[in-house]
């Protein structure tokens, strides 16, 4: 009877024209620039596409059996990186591991680094929602962040501030706990 009318996906507009970083420079990689100092910013090239596919996990052999085994190891590196150093590769691992064991929901927190990242890096929400693809691929959505962030020039073993020491830039080092006295 009546012709249904699919939705259009709705886009964000593009910044406005005052952005200093709008339209952005040629592509550095996706590494940290400066923004000001003591802070940076990942600049991105234009598209949004990942570098390789969901299901690309065999491109690095290594990290694919990590992965599979230990995906705590590729979590941390990864969140160490997408927090800007904030928390220890240590410390993500581990909450991610105890997350694991006792709840089996580690999908829900590392969807949330996935989101975390394609924020900074201007990636395209694909497959399928953040959480639809944890919850069903974490393994290959581990290895697909980690190589996209290899492949835009992050040595993911050296952690955050070690890959901002490589690129001759000082790392943003987060304030110390400042604890309520009672």
């Amino acid at each position: 009877m009546y012709a249904s009318k699919q939705p259009q996906p709705h886009y964000p507009p593009p910044p406005p024209a005052t952005d200093p970083y709008y339209p952005l420079p040629p592509p550095t990689m996706g590494l940290p620039v400066p923004t000001s100092p003591g802070t940076f910013q990942i600049q991105t090239p234009a598209g949004g596409a990942w570098s390789t596919g969901l299901c690309g996990c065999c491109d690095d052999g290594a990290n694919c059996c990590i992965t599979c085994f230990c995906p705590c190891i590729t979590f941390g590196q990864i969140a160490e990186i997408v927090d800007k150093g904030a928390t220890s590769c240590g410390t993500s691992g581990a909450l991610y591991a105890l997350i694991m064991y006792v709840t089996c929901c580690q999908c829900l927190y590392s969807c949330f680094y996935r989101s975390k990242l394609r924020a900074q890096l201007g990636l395209t929400e694909e497959p399928c929602a953040d959480c639809l693809v944890h919850c069903c691929c974490e393994s290959c959505s581990l290895c697909q962040m980690y190589r996209e962030l290899s492949r835009r020039g992050f040595d993911m073993s050296i952690g955050w501030h070690a890959n901002m020491e490589r690129q001759g830039q000082p790392a943003t080092i987060p304030p110390p706990f400042q604890g309520m006295s009672r």
